[in-house]
């Protein structure tokens, strides 16, 4: 029979020096026991079989120990690839909403000084280019100018619900 203690310290007692050393016993041995042996796992391996002189290694059996199932694994690198594209869409929208807040007055004026000049241009050459082609033209009449103009209509129109109406013109 082992040398314990059953002690229950009563409140306002201290315990005496015989007594802690046993309650201290009893805790070590009961809380470190080696029943069981600690199990050692490999942290090395060494593979000794003889290379070839020449040519490709041979390949070697690899055990298979992962962890997550592979639809799991690959599921989880989507989602890092969509986080990383989605954090550089929002990067991008952010650089140039703050483009958009630093834009003043004087700044859109001297990024679109050059094509209004150069639209500016391009109009008074295109006016030189139209002047040129038309010819200048006078005609001078002597004599008196008569114009007779004569229109005869005739409209008839038959039908109640889907009426249809004909016009002729004479000239």
């Amino acid at each position: 029979m082992e040398n314990t203690v059953d002690f229950h310290p009563t409140a306002g007692r201290p315990m005496s020096d015989s007594e802690a050393a046993a309650e201290a016993r009893r805790i070590i041995e009961t809380e470190f026991r080696t029943e069981q042996p600690v199990r050692q796992f490999e942290t090395s391996f060494r593979d000794d079989t003889p290379l070839p002189r020449y040519g490709d290694t041979p390949p070697v059996k690899q055990d298979d120990r992962r962890i997550v199932p592979a639809w799991a694994a690959g599921i989880a690198v989507a989602s890092i690839g969509v986080g990383a594209g989605v954090t550089g869409i929002g990067c991008g929208a952010w650089l140039v909403l703050q483009g958009l807040a630093s834009v003043t007055l004087a700044g859109v004026l001297m990024v679109t000084l050059p094509f209004a000049g150069i639209a500016m241009v391009a109009t008074v050459i295109g006016g030189v280019i139209s002047k040129a082609r038309s010819s200048v033209t006078k005609t001078v009449y002597e004599g008196p100018v008569t114009q007779h103009t004569e229109i005869h209509n005739n409209s008839s129109t038959r039908g109640m619900f889907f009426a249809r109406t004909r016009n002729d013109i004479h000239r």
